[in-house]
């Protein structure tokens, strides 16, 4: 599916539909790129998966294998806590404090942000040198849902220099985001009373805004996306 048509989900989906329409709410749903094949009997089910796959192939579509997930568990069932899970959980806590994961400052210069906003959330990561010395990310509050696209972006750029307000005071700093139009925004002279007070905190700052880094923009969106602020939504 090409990214960045208008109308290419829609389309997409329509094409889902015809194809696995034979099949579709008897043992199979379909949403645009993702297919979930359900049946209680092993067997059954594997011939099932043989029989999309197939129906797939035919009209030159394919499953990456990667990204497929099999027998995932139920959510009533009981998630089973051992040593071997004790030791991954130790394990893991220990590698997000240590280098190459997280490290101190040195000095007061070189400092990068990287700065993402979704629809829920607001992800930002510090850097130095190429190591990461922070990561931070909340939920957007009530009146920030309402927020367009360049405001909750900018939201995450002072977000950012808020919260690491004491790395980054009296230095300069560059800060990365993939939106655009903020690489203007220090240069505005007509404001929206919301943004006045925004730009004041970044003028505060000697900063520059870069754009098109996705490898490390990437960092910032997985905090803004995180579960952690996403709540639980109930789909049946």
């Amino acid at each position: 599916m090409p990214f960045g048509l208008t109308n290419a989900p829609t389309v997409f989906m329509d094409l889902m539909n015809r194809v696995c329409k034979p099949y579709l709410d008897k043992f199979m749903i379909v949403f645009i790129d993702d297919i979930l094949i359900y049946l209680k009997n092993k067997k059954e089910h594997e011939e099932h998966i043989r029989t999309i796959l197939k129906l797939l192939k035919k009209d030159e579509l394919y499953a990456k294998f990667s990204k497929c997930e099999f027998w995932i568990p139920k959510k009533k069932i009981k998630f089973e806590w051992g040593d071997k899970q004790e030791a991954a959980f130790q394990l893991l806590k220990q590698k997000l404090c240590s280098a190459p994961i997280l490290a101190l400052p040195e000095g007061s210069e070189d400092f990068v942000a990287y700065c993402d906003a979704s629809i829920k959330c607001l992800g930002v990561m510090l850097m130095q040198r190429d190591k990461v010395i922070s990561y931070a990310s909340r939920q957007l509050k009530i009146h920030e849902k309402n927020y367009t696209t360049h405001d909750l972006e900018l939201g995450a750029v002072v977000f950012a220099l808020k919260i690491w307000r004491h790395y980054l005071d009296g230095t300069k700093c560059t800060v990365f985001t993939n939106h655009k139009s903020l690489q203007h925004i220090l240069n505005q002279k007509d404001l929206n009373m919301r943004k006045e007070g925004e730009p004041l905190r970044v003028r505060a700052l000697v900063m520059t805004i870069g754009l098109d880094l996705p490898k490390k923009i990437l960092n910032a969106q997985t905090k803004a996306r995180k579960l952690e602020n996403i709540k639980k939504e109930d789909v049946g």
